[in-house]
């Protein structure tokens, strides 16, 4: 369910009863369109967030521990002049749209005691956290949209602030029953659903479903099919829940699929709808949003962050593709090696037969039990001699092309399985510690340079240390699944002991497997299979089926010198073929993960 109306509603009335009063304390900005501040109130220190993010938008109360950049955005540098310390008066939402508005009493540079506004708009790409003076003169926002953005509306500093462009929707807060009777029949050739969210400000598709099943009627049915009776029932049952939102009775609860317990929508009121789901309900609408949107959040941050490092994988994976290409190609050059070997060897055999001035001779092949004759062309200018010598000078140097060929192939070969690998982690990573492990490891090997020379400056940051997966089998072994090569290289290298069993699909890019043993050097079958579907799902064949993962002691498994991080050899293996099962890897317990 997008964030509507209905669901603002409700953040603002918790917001006000737990932070109306309050002081503004310590405010940062840990990613470019996000807000934290503290806010002190009632001998408690709440964190509130603000996100302008595209695609989760929102606000609410947040628990999760945030970074704080080391330097301050220049928004976050205007925040905190103008609205640090300041207190909270009042929080407010424009009738049912998806903006909410927090006024604050400040003190000004003259110590004057000042009204500012900080407005946050959640409108999905064009969400954004503004902040306004009591003239209602913009002083900042975390986006500045100019007039070659948008025609219809500016933000930018000194500009007055204007509410974004009525799309000429009734507010569902003051519904009139002949209004929504004309409107209705008005709008004929529109279903039901349709009809709701798009006459009424702050009503969702999923809201507007609702209300019609409420009301005993199908969302998807045509506004010609519904009767006045069943236009009464649905009226009532829209002014029902916009009854329950101006007196704040909400329960907001999330409806999770009874087999995958995945999420399916989210609803700030208790939803009739989805009978035979799991319905998770929630005291607080800020603990909903947090577990909701967190994941989403998180996997955006870091795709922005990947960014730059998948570029460069994905450019030198390239690279190494053309260079395979002209390697193939020089190869196939060399494929007739061997036959100007011979026709050097036949002129030099029949020499005393061939004068110069000849441009081809036909000569027995002595070397075949067939004796076929063969044609060789001559240079007409060249000694019989010198005829044969360039045979040999152009077999030689293919000879010689052939051999560091197959070496260089190997090295590009092996670089490619490399950078496939590192493109699999970027991929698969879920925490800014996997990335900067990451991008550390490519620096290490090259690929991307330190543009953060000065660690000095950084001394007194803690940086949080990325961790292997850590999984627990049915049988109860600890089972240790790498997050980046220089992980694997770790885990299997330093971290394992002989006798616990390492896992890798085979000739497949992907992270190194440990089963801890206790010494025992083996495990109940079970619990070999649970590793095997990781080693399946944490690599390059996640999708696909019979996937083959190969399995030893981990005292089989070498290093060879000079080799990337995470590349190893082994020996003494035995092979599964596992199709990877998401829910298996769902269900298996984890630890720090």
């Amino acid at each position: 369910m997008a964030l509507d109306g209905i669901t603002v509603s409700n953040i603002v009335y918790e917001l006000s009863s737990l932070l109306k009063g309050g002081r503004m304390d310590k405010i940062y900005q840990p990613q470019k369109d996000e807000i934290v501040i503290s806010v002190r109130n009632n001998s408690q220190v709440y964190k509130l967030l603000l996100s302008a993010n595209p695609s989760h938008p929102r606000l609410h109360i947040t628990n999760i521990q945030r970074d704080n950049p080391a330097t301050a955005p220049m928004f976050c540098m205007v925040l905190r002049k103008h609205i640090a310390g300041s207190r909270i008066i009042n929080i407010s939402q424009f009738d049912l749209e998806r903006i909410a508005k927090i006024q604050l009493e400040a003190m000004n540079e003259m110590g004057d005691m000042v009204e500012r506004s900080l407005i946050i708009e959640i409108m999905g790409k064009h969400s954004n956290i503004i902040l306004v003076d009591e003239n209602g003169k913009i002083l900042d926002s975390i986006k500045h949209i100019t007039h070659e953005t948008s025609s219809v509306r500016e933000v930018l500093p000194g500009k007055a602030y204007t509410l974004p462009p009525s799309q000429n929707k009734l507010n569902p807060l003051e519904l009139n029953y002949e209004i929504f009777k004309n409107n209705f029949y008005n709008n004929e050739g529109v279903k039901v659903q349709q009809f709701i969210y798009k006459n009424y400000t702050g009503i969702s598709p999923a809201a507007a479903n609702e209300i019609a099943f409420d009301a005993g009627i199908n969302g998807d049915d045509y506004t010609a099919q519904i009767s006045e009776e069943g236009l009464k029932k649905l009226f009532d049952s829209f002014n029902n829940i916009m009854n329950s939102v101006k007196s704040g009775s909400f329960a907001p609860e999330i409806i999770l699929d009874s087999n995958s317990n995945k999420v399916i929508e989210f609803f700030p009121f208790e939803s009739k709808q989805f009978t035979g789901f799991v319905k998770k309900k929630y005291n607080s609408i800020s603990q909903l949003l947090e577990e909701f949107y967190y994941s989403k959040d998180n996997a955006y941050h870091i795709q922005q962050k990947a960014h730059d490092m998948r570029r460069v994988v994905l450019n030198n994976i390239e690279r190494c593709a053309k260079k395979k290409d002209i390697q193939l190609k020089t190869i196939k050059d060399t494929e007739n090696m061997d036959l100007w070997r011979l026709k050097g060897e036949l002129i030099t055999a029949n020499i005393f037969a061939i004068e110069k001035g000849m441009k081809k001779i036909k000569a027995v092949n002595y070397y075949d039990e067939n004796m076929p004759e063969i044609e060789i062309i001559l240079d007409e200018n060249l000694t019989p001699s010198e005829n044969a010598q360039k045979y040999y000078n152009k077999y030689n140097k293919a000879k010689r092309t052939l051999a560091a060929i197959e070496i260089q192939k190997k090295q590009n070969d092996e670089e490619m399985a490399y950078l496939e690998s590192v493109l699999s982690y970027i991929d698969s990573a879920n925490e800014e510690a996997d990335l900067n492990e990451i991008k550390a490891e490519l620096i290490s090997q090259g690929f991307m340079k330190n543009k953060n020379k000065n660690t000095n400056k950084n001394k007194g940051i803690k940086v949080k240390k990325s961790k292997p997966y850590h999984f627990i089998s049915s049988d109860g072994f600890d089972i240790l699944v790498g997050k980046s090569n220089t992980q694997n290289d770790e885990l299997t290298l330093r971290t394992a002991r002989n006798s616990d069993i390492w896992l890798h699909t085979k000739n497949i890019p992907g992270s190194h497997v440990i089963i801890f043993t206790n010494g025992a050097g083996k495990v109940p079958d079970k619990t070999l299979l649970e590793a095997a579907n990781l080693s399946a799902y944490f690599s390059k064949a996640k999708n696909s089926t019979n996937v083959p993962v190969d399995y030893t002691l981990k005292k089989y498994v070498k290093k060879p010198s000079g080799a990337k991080p995470g590349m190893v050899i082994y020996e003494t293996n035995s092979t599964i073929y596992i199709t990877p099962d998401e829910n298996m890897v769902n269900q298996m317990q984890k630890e720090d993960n």
